[in-house]
This record gives C-alpha cells, sequence and structure tokens, in this order.
C-alpha cells in the first residue's frame, strides 16, 4: 500500500511539474483518453486540421504499446509530434510525458494533445498534467461501457461519445451511455460525435474552449 502510495505521489508531483511547465510557455494541453478503437485517434487529427487552419500550433504525444502508427497520422495532419511507447505498460505516466517534453519545441506550440494508450481503467489512477482530461468511447463498445469504467468518467472533464452513425447498426441507443455519463459526472459536457463524417466535430471544438 505504501509503495503504491509513493508511486502516485511521485506521478502527482511530476504532473504538476509538466502542467507548470506548459503553462509557461502558454501551451493549452488536453490529454485524451479511450479504449482501442473508440476513435480518439481520429477525433485528435480532425482537431488538428481545424486548429491549424485558425492558425494555432498544435503538437501531439502519441502514446502506444509499441509502434508509431498514431505518431505518423498526427506527423501527416502537419502537427509536432513526439512518439512514446510504454512496452509492457498499460497508460503513460507523468514521467514518460515529461520526457517526452524535452524532444518538442515547446515555443512552437500553442496546443498539445496527448493520446494516452488504448485503455479505460490504467490511465485513471496517473495525470499527466494536461488541463483537461477527454475520455471518448464509440457506441460499437456498447451501451454498458460508461457502467463499467466509472472510475475514468467520474474524474473526466470532457465525455466523447464517438460513432454515432453506427448506433442503429449495432443496437446501441446512444442517449443510455449519456445518462449513464451524466450520473457519474454531472459537470463535464457530454458531446456525441461521428468523426469520420464530421458531425460534432464543431461541438466538440467549442467545448474544448476554442
Amino acid at each position: 500500500m505504501e509503495l503504491g502510495a509513493n508511486i502516485l505521489g511521485a506521478n502527482k508531483r511530476i504532473a504538476d511539474d509538466n502542467h507548470a511547465h506548459l503553462k509557461s510557455h502558454g501551451i493549452r494541453s488536453f490529454d485524451f483518453v479511450g479504449s482501442i478503437g473508440s476513435g480518439k485517434t481520429l477525433i485528435i487529427e480532425k482537431m488538428i486540421e481545424a486548429l491549424k487552419a485558425g492558425g494555432k500550433r498544435v503538437g501531439c504525444i502519441a502514446g502506444d504499446v509499441a509502434g508509431d502508427d498514431d505518431y505518423k497520422r498526427f506527423v501527416k495532419r502537419g502537427a509536432v509530434a513526439e512518439n512514446v511507447n510504454t512496452g509492457k505498460e498499460c497508460h503513460l505516466d507523468a514521467h514518460m510525458v515529461d520526457h517526452a517534453l524535452e524532444h518538442l519545441k515547446l515555443d512552437e506550440m500553442d496546443v498539445l494533445f496527448i493520446e494516452n494508450v488504448g485503455n479505460l481503467v490504467c490511465p485513471g489512477d496517473f495525470p499527466l498534467g494536461a488541463d483537461k482530461r477527454v475520455v471518448v468511447i464509440s457506441v460499437t463498445e456498447g451501451d454498458d461501457m460508461v457502467r463499467k469504467h466509472p472510475l475514468i468518467f467520474t474524474i473526466a472533464d470532457l465525455i466523447v461519445i464517438n460513432k454515432i452513425d453506427l448506433a442503429g447498426a449495432v443496437d446501441v441507443d446512444p442517449q443510455i451511455l449519456v445518462r449513464d455519463a451524466r450520473n457519474l459526472n454531472s459537470r463535464a459536457p457530454v458531446i456525441l460525435t461521428d468523426a469520420k463524417h464530421g458531425s460534432g466535430m464543431d461541438e466538440l471544438k467549442q467545448a474544448l474552449g476554442f
């Protein structure tokens, strides 16, 4: 128990340092959490395009167990990016983000998106230092996803329910997910999106404060 508390305490201190570091450069930052296949990578891509069109300089940290597929996607969209492979770890931690920040030119960045490893459980105890945590799920994961992962939704600053265009095909009512999310967290906005076709992306951009 004491070891776990020490690990979480050390992570919190580094996360606070990360936050202060990003703020000192005037950077707004967002930690995107979601299970594999929820669509968080595509959502970030869409946000990169929208923000760059508005003159914002965008950076990304792509977190994955292995590989650099998402990193390449972000770079292709015109973001400055850094790839972080966690190996056996199922989440990013603040120390990994701290090292990634060392490789990014923060003075040339207005916005930073941090894409966490695809998981709705492990990241919950490990803040990274971002301004806001965005949790993304899709209707294809079932209408019980919120109830099965209460912690991450309780601490979310923004909740995105994606792939609503497929709701009928998978026989899921998105409003059940909305209801469950609001029951757990009444302060976080809940945005319905179809990132592939652009639906809800303007609302998401506004909810992020742009």
